[in-house]
C-alpha cells in the first residue's frame, strides 16, 4: 500500500486543444504535479499525436514540469528536439528499444529525468537491470496508443510487484500508472503501491470541468492512504 503523497498527472491527450492552456492552467490550479504528454508516431502504436511544438507552446503557460512520454520508435532521434521545446523529464518504453541503458544515459545526460514503460504483456521482472538508473517507472494499465480505454485489472499484481522491487533496489523512485484511471480505478492503484497517477478522460472529459474533476480523483485517490 502506498503511504506517500499521491501526485496528479493530467494527460493532455484527452484535452480540448481549442482550450489547451487554459484548461492546463485550471490543472495546475488544482494541484497537478506535472502535465503529461504522450508522443506517438503510428508505428510504435498505431496512433499519431502532438509533437515538440505542443511542448514549446505549453512551456510558455505553465510553471509545471512537462512529462514527455515517447512512445515511439527510436526515441533517442528526438530527445534534444523535446529537450529545446521545454520537456522536463522523459518516458521511454522497455518494449522494441534496442538500447535501453544508451537511451535512459543520454537522457540523465541531458539533465533531464527520466523513466521506463512497461506494457501490460511485459512482466515486472525486466526492470531489473535498469531500475537502479532511472527516476521512475511507469506501468501502462492499458495498452498504449489511444485514450478512453478500459482499465486492464490483471495489472494490479504487477503494480505490487513493481513497489516491491523499487523498494528493494530504488527508494524513492516514482511508480507511475496510466490508462483508464478514474475515481473509481485510483484507489486500486494506490493501494497497489503507485503514487503517481496519469488520468486523461477522468479530468479532460468530464463535463464539471478540469478543477472540479481533478479535486474528486484527488479524493478518491487519497481513499487509499486513509
Amino acid at each position: 500500500m502506498n503511504t506517500g503523497i499521491v501526485k496528479l498527472a493530467p494527460s493532455i491527450l484527452s484535452a480540448d486543444f481549442a482550450h489547451l492552456g487554459q484548461q492546463v492552467a485550471d490543472a495546475e490550479r488544482a494541484g497537478a504535479d506535472r502535465i503529461h504528454i504522450d508522443v506517438m508516431d503510428g508505428h510504435f502504436v498505431p496512433n499519431l499525436s502532438m509533437g515538440a511544438p505542443i511542448v514549446e507552446s505549453l512551456r510558455r503557460v505553465t510553471h509545471l514540469p512537462l512529462e514527455t512520454h515517447l512512445m515511439i520508435s527510436d526515441p533517442d532521434f528526438f530527445l534534444g528536439e523535446f529537450t529545446e521545446a521545454g520537456s522536463d523529464s522523459f518516458l521511454v518504453h522497455w518494449e522494441g528499444n534496442n538500447n535501453l541503458h544508451r537511451t535512459v544515459q543520454r537522457i540523465k545526460a541531458l539533465g533531464k529525468r527520466v523513466g521506463v514503460v512497461i506494457n501490460p504483456a511485459t512482466p515486472a521482472t525486466v526492470l531489473g537491470e535498469i531500475l537502479q538508473d532511472v527516476d521512475q517507472v511507469l506501468v501502462m494499465t492499458v495498452n498504449p496508443g489511444f485514450g478512453h480505454q478500459h482499465f486492464i485489472h490483471t495489472t494490479l499484481p504487477k503494480i505490487r510487484r513493481v513497489r516491491q522491487m523499487i523498494d528493494e533496489i530504488r527508494p524513492g523512485c516514482d511508480l507511475e500508472v496510466d490508462g483508464g484511471i478514474d475515481a473509481t480505478t485510483a484507489p486500486l492503484v494506490v493501494d497497489a503501491g503507485a503514487n503517481v497517477l496519469v488520468a486523461g478522460s477522468a479530468i479532460f472529459g468530464e463535463g464539471e470541468g478540469v478543477i472540479a474533476a481533478m479535486n474528486r480523483l484527488g479524493a478518491a485517490a487519497n481513499q487509499a492512504m486513509t
